[in-house]
C-alpha cells in the first residue's frame, strides 16, 4: 500500500513542529514554504534594531529537517487549497495531492482596512520586514546628519511606533538605548540622544494580554527610558512623514507598525467559517468542519483550550502543530483523536537592559529577574547550536559595549536627501 501523504503548508513554528512530530511515522511528509528558512519570530525586533543579524535567528528548513528520511522540503508558494479534490495548488502551476493537510501559513500585520499605510509604516513579521525596519531608522539618522534645517532634523529624529503589544513595547524600549549609547560618537552634527520615540496604543493600556500591574510597570519603564507613551490614542491617518491621531498631527521620519494581525488569505479557499481577522474556525481536534483530513494550526486558527481563547504566540503554534500531527497518526492507526489543549508556559516581554515583565507559573515577574528569564527562555528555544552560540556572543557584545554589530543599511537604498516631501500643515 502507498504510505499516507501529509502536506504541511508553512515552515514557521506550527509547520516545523508538526513535521518534527511525524519524524518516525509511516507517512510521507512534504513541507512547503515560500522562503527557504524558519524564523524565530520573537527575536525579529532584535534584527530590526541591529542587535542581531538575520542568520542569528533563522535557519534553512532543509537543514532543520535533513535527518528526517520521510520528509521533503519544497520552496514554493501555496496559492489555493481544493479540499474536495485534496489538492494544494502552488505557484508555477504545480499541484500537490494529499491524504492529510496541515495548514500553518501564519499571519501578517493588519492595517484595519488601510492597506495603503503599509509602505509608509511597515510591520514586522519576516526577516525582510526586519531588514526594512532597520534600514529606515538608520537612514533617519543619516538624513538628520545631512540637513541644516532644524525642523527637518527634528522630524527625521522622531520615531513613531503604532501598537502597544509585545512587539511595539520591545521596539520602543530598544530605540532610546541605541540613540543614547550606540550612536552618539558616530555622528558629528547631531545629538542622537535627543531622538524622540513615541509609542501609540489604541487601548487603555500597553500589553493588554498581560496583567494590569505588569502593563503599568512596562509603561513606567518605557517612560524612564524617555519614550512618550500614548494610550487610548487611535491612529486615523498615516501619511508620508506624519501620523494623525484625530486632529493631532505628529511629524515623524520613521513610522513602524506593530498593531494587529491578519491571518493568511489562504484560509479563504478552505470554505470554513472565518473571523474578522481571517482566522479559520476549527474543531477540538484542529480539523475543519466537513474535512477531517484538513487541520489548521497556529495564527491561522481560532484556537480555544478549555473554553478559553488561546493567544497567537509561538508556544501555541508549536503545541497546535504537534497536536495536529498526532491526530494524523491517530487516524492512520485507527485510533480516536485528541483535542487540543494549550499549556501556557508564561508570557514575557523585554523593555530594555534589566527591564522586562512576565508571568511564569502564575507569578508576576519584573525587572532584572524577568530580563534574565527572558534571555534564557529565548536561547533555549532557538533552533540549532550555532544560533544559540552566535546570539550569546552578539548579546554579550551589545551588553558590554552598547554597540550594535549589525548596523548595516542594505537593499536598494535611496540617497538621504531623496526623502519624500513632508506635506504642509493646513
Amino acid at each position: 500500500m502507498d504510505r499516507p501523504k501529509v502536506v504541511i503548508i508553512g515552515g514557521g513554528f506550527g509547520g516545523l513542529y508538526a513535521a518534527r512530530a511525524l519524524r518516525d511515522a509511516a507517512v510521507d511528509v512534504t513541507i512547503i514554504d515560500r522562503t527557504n528558512h524558519h524564523v524565530f519570530q520573537p527575536l525579529l525586533y532584535q534584527v530590526a534594531t541591529a542587535t542581531l543579524a538575520p542568520t542569528d535567528i533563522a535557519a534553512p528548513i532543509r537543514w532543520l529537517l535533513h535527518a528526517q528520511k520521510n520528509t521533503e522540503v519544497l520552496l514554493a508558494e501555496a496559492r489555493e487549497i481544493v479540499p474536495g479534490a485534496r489538492i494544494v495548488r502552488c505557484d508555477g502551476g504545480r499541484e500537490l495531492h494529499y491524504d492529510f493537510l496541515i495548514v500553518a501559513a501564519g499571519a501578517r500585520h493588519s492595517y484595519f482596512g488601510h492597506d495603503d499605510w503599509e509602505h509608509r509604516a511597515p510591520g514586522l513579521k519576516s526577516v525582510a520586514d526586519a531588514i526594512e525596519l532597520r534600514r529606515r531608522w538608520l537612514l533617519a539618522f543619516e538624513r538628520a546628519e545631512r540637513t541644516s534645517d532644524a525642523a527637518e532634523r527634528q522630524t527625521d529624529m522622531t520615531f513613531v511606533i503604532v501598537g502597544g503589544g509585545p512587539t511595539g513595547v520591545e521596539l520602543a524600549g530598544m530605540l532610546p538605548t541605541i540613540a543614547r549609547f550606540a550612536l552618539p560618537k558616530d555622528f558629528r552634527r547631531i545629538d542622537t540622544a535627543s531622538a524622540r520615540i513615541i509609542l501609540i496604543e489604541g487601548g487603555p493600556r500597553l500589553l493588554p494580554t498581560f496583567p494590569e500591574d505588569l502593563s503599568a510597570r512596562a509603561e513606567r519603564d518605557l517612560v524612564e527610558l524617555g519614550v512618550e507613551v500614548r494610550t487610548n490614542a487611535r491612529v486615523t491617518n498615516v501619511g508620508d512623514g506624519f501620523v494623525e491621531i484625530g486632529s493631532e498631527r505628529i511629524d515623524a521620519g520613521t513610522i513602524l507598525w506593530a498593531a494587529g494581525n491578519a491571518a493568511s488569505s489562504l484560509g479563504a479557499s478552505l470554505g470554513a467559517t472565518r473571523d474578522r481577522m481571517g482566522r479559520v474556525e476549527v474543531n477540538e481536534d484542529l480539523s475543519i468542519a466537513g474535512h477531517p483530513e484538513v487541520f489548521v494550526v497556529g495564527d491561522m486558527a481560532i484556537l480555544e483550550s478549555d473554553g478559553k481563547p488561546v493567544p497567537g504566540v509561538a508556544p501555541a503554534a508549536m503545541q497546535s502543530g504537534r497536536t495536529a500531527a498526532r491526530n494524523v497518526l491517530h487516524t492512520v492507526r485507527g485510533e480516536g483523536r485528541e483535542r487540543f489543549r494549550y499549556f501556557n508556559k508564561g508570557d514575557l516581554a523585554t523593555i530594555g537592559r534589566y527591564k522586562a515583565v512576565g508571568v511564569l507559573a502564575g507569578r508576576h515577574l519584573s525587572g532584572a529577574i524577568a530580563w534574565w528569564t527572558w534571555l534564557l527562555v529565548h536561547i533555549m528555544y532557538l533552533a540549532g547550536f550555532r544560533n544559540r552560540l552566535s546570539v550569546l556572543i552578539e548579546w554579550g557584545y551589545s551588553f558590554f559595549t552598547y554597540q550594535r554589530g549589525a548596523r548595516l543599511i542594505t537593499a536598494d537604498t535611496p540617497p538621504p536627501e531623496s526623502r519624500p516631501p513632508v506635506p504642509p500643515r493646513w
